[in-house]
């Protein structure tokens, strides 16, 4: 595995491995490396026979992006440990890890950025003002650089794929994106870098978003149909469940994260909860 903190590096070592004849794979990640990420290694590779797994060409990113930070929010406590990133990722046969600075990615008077209207609007985007136009800012950069042929973002972050989508379809950026589901624990806690936040206690009160989602779901599979009441009914149940202060709980379309009043087509339960001071977020989709 090459590792570089370089954008030139990146570029010298992906023209390489397409003169190779490779299709080149980009996975972004924030780094504090947990199966979620790794799941989407594999992922890349379950679908290739292993003669064609030779032809493929994974790119790691591992970056804090500050500008998808506002004030207040936890950039400096965020999880680092690059060492560990590095051989987790080299175990499982990734061949670039880009691992840039913040100035490599925004030099001294960087002034644009990339900003997507109605979708970072809602949710996490009306909870986290500018979160998603740093996300869409530093993904392009990081397309830019790797020009990948796929991109692979994990459904816990649902709302981010879908920004993402409509971002690459505006902007005609040719790739494809693709969407990991999402990895849990046993009690069904959706992994995440900020579930290290978490004290043993709160470990089992987040358990309960996933089980209000499910029952949520379980409630559309009883053939309700009221939106808002589905809504009514998963805000109470993550309140019961998790004894956390709930931020969102939503249904919105499953294609666009539009709202819905009445649920015909496939739909995703969305939700935001704080546990203590840590905020997590979770999501389910369901198929009508």
């Amino acid at each position: 595995m090459v590792i570089t903190e370089y954008e030139d590096g990146v570029r010298d070592n992906v023209r390489k491995a397409r003169q190779a004849g490779k299709k080149v794979v980009l996975i972004p990640t924030m780094g504090a490396l947990h199966e979620g990420h790794l799941s989407m290694v594999r992922l890349v590779a379950a679908d290739e026979s292993e003669r064609e797994r030779e032809r493929t060409y994974v790119v790691m990113s591992v970056f804090v992006n500050p500008l998808q930070f506002g004030p207040g929010e936890d950039f400096a406590a965020y999880p680092r440990d690059l060492r560990r990133d590095a051989e987790l990722a080299r175990q499982e046969e990734v061949d670039l890890l880009f691992v840039p600075s913040a100035q490599e990615i925004y030099p001294p008077g960087s002034q644009t950025t990339v900003q997507v209207a109605d979708l970072a609007a809602g949710l996490c985007g009306a909870a986290r003002p500018g979160h998603f136009t740093g996300v869409a800012t530093v993904v392009t950069k990081l397309l830019n650089i790797v020009q990948p042929d796929e991109a692979v973002f994990g459904q816990k972050d649902y709302q981010q794929f879908a920004v993402l989508e409509r971002m690459v379809a505006d902007l005609k950026l040719p790739l494809r994106l693709r969407l990991a589901p999402t990895v849990r624990e046993p009690s069904g806690l959706a992994l995440s870098s900020r579930n290290a936040y978490l004290n043993w206690e709160e470990k089992k009160q987040a358990a309960g978003i996933y089980a209000s989602l499910r029952a949520a779901a379980e409630l559309i599979g009883r053939g309700q149909r009221d939106a808002a009441a589905v809504a009514d009914f998963l805000r109470g149940a993550l309140e019961r469940e998790t004894r956390g202060r709930v931020e969102y709980a939503e249904v919105r379309q499953k294609k666009d994260l539009l709202p819905v009043a009445a649920i015909s087509k496939s739909v995703v339960l969305l939700a935001a909860v704080f546990i203590g001071r840590t905020r997590l977020i979770d999501n389910l989709i369901v198929e009508v």
